[in-house]
């Protein structure tokens, strides 16, 4: 994976709660970074869309794959975009990016979420509703 290979993109604000002992961002906070973006990713896609209390999207896997340490001093964004659509679920491919010395974009993790669609009120899983297929394939080029 490459940012160029993303349309959606949103900074990170880090914060002092992030860093371990070690000095750099815990491996757990990821996943609340990949989640802010997530949220964002379908905030701009789909908007007033969706009614969040009947249908939504629970997370079914994630894999993070950590490459290089985020400081409290570095400058970051993470990436996100739909790489998979099934019938019931997508993936979601996200890359955490920082700035490097020289302004280039530093890969510090790749991950892949697995996000299946839900009726909440019934408490099961319903296919892709069409209005979410047709701005994500629309946004991404699908």
């Amino acid at each position: 994976m490459h940012p160029g290979d993303f349309k959606h993109q949103f900074p990170i604000q880090l914060r002092f709660i992030d860093i371990d002992k070690l000095g750099h961002v815990n491996n757990a906070v990821y996943h609340s970074y990949f989640e802010m973006a997530r949220v964002a990713y379908f905030d701009d896609l789909l908007g007033d869309r969706v009614d969040w209390k009947a249908k939504g999207m629970i997370l079914a896997k994630a894999l993070v794959d950590f490459k290089i340490p985020v400081r409290l001093s570095d400058k970051i964004t993470c990436y996100t975009k739909v790489s998979r659509i099934g019938t019931k679920s997508f993936d979601l491919s996200n890359l955490l990016v920082k700035a490097g010395p020289e302004g280039q974009e530093l890969i510090a993790a790749e991950a892949v979420y697995t996000i299946v669609c839900m009726n909440y009120e019934t408490q099961q899983t319903i296919v892709i509703p069409d209005n979410w297929l047709e701005a994500i394939r629309a946004f991404e080029g699908m």
